[in-house]
């Protein structure tokens, strides 16, 4: 069965509704695919508090470009990456490399202003609101309600304008024409039918976190060991990349990593964060220290460390507290599960009930601090307090874990995201192997793929927004073209 729109959007989260509300401001007559019900939509996006890494409504943070860029590749011919930065068209080859093109984080930059205006223009609110992090080093705009605030947004403003939603769609596979053009996509509806639906097509339907088959193919066995960060994430299983990568897009962002975040694997919460762990010491389950637990703000250094606790045996450690933390002002923000830590009042205790070895986790304690100065912390900033003759060193908030009752909680690492994704240019448009456009196809949100190695915080659901705005405005000027 055949039904046409001017605008074919696959996904219901931030970016592919702002590419419906776009398109139809627009003038187009647009269709939102969204993969769950109509209760549970909005994907990831209704989960997440949505930070901004902008320091005002109308500025992005001062570092936004310059992070970006620097995160933005894996090795690649220098000379490449300036004459990519230098030409905006490019040869084939410039135009395709697996970067985040320069341009793309320019626009990405120039374009999150207008975009808040836009949204505060239909009704989202924004603020700078408490975070998680007890000490941060960016600033962070929150839309007051979080990312189901901003779903509710859009999608209102989609169903005043027209928008037709069809839940429990999930899009299959690309309709071209004998030029090449995409001209539409394919869709099984649950207990219906394969739908065919003809227009220029939106992929906004998220990466593949909730595909147990890609994740091991790109991110490895290993992989067993991690969880979507929420129940949202289940839903992202990467037809959006795979059919695209089918006809011959271009492949951006590294496949074989994803935003990693510190959660408590015994909770069933959304997000149940772990972020008090530089006031403590980090251990496997054979109770050993494996990495610097505080090199700086947690911010900016949560992504590296949960890295190196899924490297560890079943992708686990605990985090080591004692009483002293219970003293930091807030420190609750920084523990967003709902499960108890657990407590002890002595580390042989402690380490009975998590299941390390007793001996080796005193001893761990006892190297730890003996390596500690002495001197008082200051929790809310970088204090330097430092262990001395340790390894791995502890570079800030390094006091003896001596005061109990002590407390533990379980971390592994959440997938918030994965990294691996199509390239766009600035409008949007996915390329193919030499870098063309490729007709009637757009990609928005983390469909497309930017980051490599250390995610830029704050990024994620402003880059859904911007793009996804730009793909549903460039989408509909190209079927009044046609």
């Amino acid at each position: 069965m055949q039904h046409n729109f001017d605008v074919v959007v696959a996904g219901c989260g931030v970016a592919g509704l702002s590419a419906a509300v776009s398109a139809a401001e627009n003038g187009a007559r647009v269709v939102v695919l969204e993969r769950a019900p109509e209760e549970d939509r909005g994907g990831q996006s209704r989960y997440t508090e949505a930070y901004l890494r902008m320091k005002s409504l109308t500025e992005v943070s001062d570092d936004f470009e310059v992070h970006l860029a620097e995160n933005g590749s894996g090795s690649i011919d220098p000379d490449l990456v300036e004459q990519a930065a230098t030409d905006p068209r490019g040869t084939s080859l410039t135009r395709s490399l697996s970067l985040a093109d320069p341009n793309f984080i320019e626009r990405f930059a120039n374009e999150a202003p207008a975009t808040i205006a836009w949204l505060q223009g239909i009704g989202a609110r924004f603020d700078f609101l408490p975070t998680q992090f007890l000490t941060a080093s960016q600033p962070r705009l929150l839309p007051v309600g979080g990312g189901q605030a901003l779903v509710d947004v859009l999608a209102a403003r989609a169903e005043a304008l027209g928008v037709t939603f069809m839940y429990e769609t999930t899009a299959q596979s690309l309709i071209q024409n004998d030029q090449g053009e995409v001209v539409g996509l394919k869709a099984n509806v649950r207990g219906k039918p394969q739908l065919e639906l003809r227009g220029q097509v939106v992929l906004a339907c998220g990466g593949f976190e909730g595909n147990t088959e890609m994740m091991t193919r790109y991110v490895g066995p290993r992989s067993v060991y991690l969880q979507p960060v929420c129940k949202g994430g289940y839903y992202n299983r990467g037809e959006g990349i795979r059919m695209a990568l089918d006809i011959g897009a271009a492949a951006c962002g590294e496949f074989g990593s994803y935003h990693a975040e510190p959660v408590d694997p015994r909770s069933g919460i959304s997000e149940p964060s772990i972020f008090i762990f530089p006031y403590g010491i980090l251990v496997n389950k054979d109770g050993e220290r494996f990495t610097n637990e505080a090199p700086t703000t947690v911010d900016a250094c949560y992504e590296p460390v949960t890295r190196r606790i899924f490297e560890q045996r079943d992708g686990m450690a605990w985090t080591i507290l004692d009483a002293r933390h219970t003293r930091i002002p807030n420190y609750r923000l920084g523990i967003r599960t709902d499960k108890q830590p657990v407590s002890a009042n002595s580390i042989a205790e402690l380490a009975e009930k998590i299941n390390v070895p007793a001996d080796r986790l005193q001893a761990t304690v006892d190297r730890y601090n003996a390596a500690c100065s002495g001197a008082d912390w200051s929790p809310l900033k970088v204090d330097g307090v430092a262990t001395e003759g340790l390894h791995p060193p502890k570079s800030n908030w390094a006091c003896p874990l001596t005061e109990g009752p002590f407390h533990a909680y379980p971390i592994i690492s959440s997938n918030v995201f994965t990294f691996g994704g199509l390239k766009v240019n600035t409008d949007a448009n996915v390329v193919n192997g030499d870098g063309d456009a490729i007709p009637g196809l757009f990609a928005a949100g983390e469909t497309v793929g930017v980051y490599y190695g250390n995610y830029t915080g704050a990024t994620s659901v402003l880059k859904g927004l911007v793009f996804g705005r730009i793909a549903g405005a460039t989408a509909a000027r190209a079927t009044a073209a046609a």
